[in-house]
């Protein structure tokens, strides 16, 4: 908390104080503290977040409730018709919407069209509720003439604590997905980076979703823990790091609630020896460096399986020296800045770490900074990294990506099952039988074959395992109508 470094700009594009979304208006929070919003590409503020207060909370959840019974009551195939208008201004929108999450966040603007496309597509989903919150019945079921049927119902309040690595994304592997079973909704915004969900509530508000269906609300830890003990929520969706994915997950499910809490992650990129390196070696760069390595489907960790003459290794290396660091919104730029100077500084102290291990650096990052404001890492890659070392077990969440060299298949997935996170690994083979052993083997909820980043479509389930998530019901897909419903079974019968 407190406030963000740096001299507040007198830019066109300074957009003020962010506000809440409470009740279908527009109103300032009650907290007296705020945080600078800080573009890390030129390491300025382009806008005050509110650090706001369980007051905030409670108006929000206030005003949920309130919607909730006519919401509620509101047929399915009418609900969604509101989604269906703001699938349609989110698609007007589209690019408007890309320039801002680089602007506050700093990824090429080309990931950043993807991610925007990503929310578009949860919306899409969403809009068959009417097919997917179906239950089903049986006549006679239970006896002669009396019949049994199962039905979905909506909860209440629900609330979604958000990442600041997807600003436009991650709150739509939730929020359409609630709101079409008939629940209500709060979104909590990462304090980086709320103005991608002020522009996006500003649609919501032209939807047409009745008062009080989809609130948000900013700030940081105090608002975090109104939402985890607030009586009247009923689950909470979150993605974030490990340490505080635990901690979501515990305080909120001892005050009785549905978790689903997305942790992070060491993603493992294995390269068999028939790996088609031409194809193989961009889906590494895309899935190591892509969004300056802020990710949680991010490789971080690249096995190369059987690389004697160390090909792969050199492919790899020029490969990351090839790419353009920059501003994200400039044109032919491969990496962006890292979120904040904290976080720069904790991904340098990484490589130090790296070098002080042991391992060999090949290509060196830390002169990306030279000459340009903002918080600026450039592709890094480390060779002869070796398990142990803090590089391969600990999540850097940067443009950092280690190689460690193995003999053999189960070697490099003894490699996957010896880290603690499960959220994703993928391996590059034209060996069928490779591939089936990996798909099969490998302790991860996310499997890619020769997909450099494993992320499912809106109508699969964002599977994590191990410490990569907490909870049982994931995000998109099937998950989350399980997870926003709960099931009511009717036994009937007519004398």
């Amino acid at each position: 908390m407190g406030t963000a470094k740096g001299p507040r700009p007198t830019a066109d594009n300074y957009r003020g104080m962010v506000r809440n979304y409470i009740g279908g208006e527009w109103v300032n929070s009650t907290g007296a503290e705020s945080q600078q919003v800080i573009n890390p590409a030129v390491g300025k503020a382009i806008a005050d977040v509110p650090l706001g207060t369980a007051e905030d909370v409670d108006a929000a959840v206030a005003a949920a409730q309130d919607a909730f019974w006519s919401w509620r009551q509101t047929p399915p195939q009418q609900r969604v018709q509101c989604l269906y208008r703001l699938k349609r201004l989110l698609e007007e929108n589209h690019e408007k919407l890309a320039r801002i999450v680089t602007e506050e966040h700093g990824k090429a603007l080309d990931d950043a069209r993807g991610s925007v496309q990503r929310a578009i597509e949860n919306v899409e989903v969403a809009c068959g509720i009417p097919s997917l919150m179906m239950g089903y019945g049986l006549e006679d079921g239970a006896a002669r003439g009396i019949d049994e049927d199962l039905v979905r119902q909506p909860l209440g309040v629900f609330a979604a604590i958000c990442p600041f690595n997807f600003p436009a994304m991650v709150p739509f592997w939730f929020l359409p997905y609630a709101v079409a079973c008939g629940d209500t909704f709060i979104v909590k915004p990462s304090e980086q980076v709320p103005l991608t969900q002020q522009a996006i509530f500003e649609l919501i508000a032209e939807s047409g979703f009745p008062p009080g269906v989809i609130n948000l609300v900013n700030g940081a830890r105090t608002v975090v823990d109104a939402i985890l003990d607030h009586p009247k929520i009923r689950g909470v969706s979150f993605v974030g790091s490990t340490p505080v994915a635990r901690y979501i997950y515990r305080r909120a499910s001892e005050n009785g609630k549905r978790v689903q809490a997305q942790g992070g992650a060491k993603n493992v990129l294995v390269l068999m020896p028939d790996a088609v390196l031409d194809k193989t070696v961009p889906n590494v760069m895309g899935s190591s460096f892509g969004s300056a390595g802020q990710r949680c489907l991010a490789g971080s960790l690249a096995v190369t399986v059987g690389d004697r003459d160390g090909r792969a290794v050199k492919a790899i290396a020029d490969a990351a020296r090839a790419l353009r660091v920059g501003n994200g919104l400039e044109p032919g730029v491969d990496v962006g800045p890292v979120i904040s100077e904290q976080a720069q500084e904790r991904i340098l102290a990484s490589i130090r770490r790296g070098i002080d291990d042991g391992a060999r650096l090949v290509v060196d990052g830390r002169g990306a900074a030279e000459k340009r404001d903002g918080f600026f890492v450039g592709p890094t890659v480390f060779d002869q990294v070796t398990p142990e070392m803090s590089i391969a077990k600990t999540e850097i969440f940067g443009p950092v990506l280690g190689i460690i060299a193995v003999d053999t298949l189960d070697q490099a997935l003894k490699v996957i099952d010896d880290i603690p996170y499960g959220n994703a690994a993928s391996i590059f083979t034209q060996d069928g039988k490779a591939a089936r052993e990996f798909r099969y083997r490998a302790h991860v909820g996310n499997v890619g074959i020769n997909i450099g980043v494993a992320a499912p479509m809106a109508y699969f389930p964002f599977s994590g395992w191990k410490d990569s998530f907490f909870g049982t019901l994931h995000g998109q897909g099937r998950d989350a109508i399980d997870f926003f419903t709960d099931r009511k079974v009717v036994i009937t019968r007519w004398f």
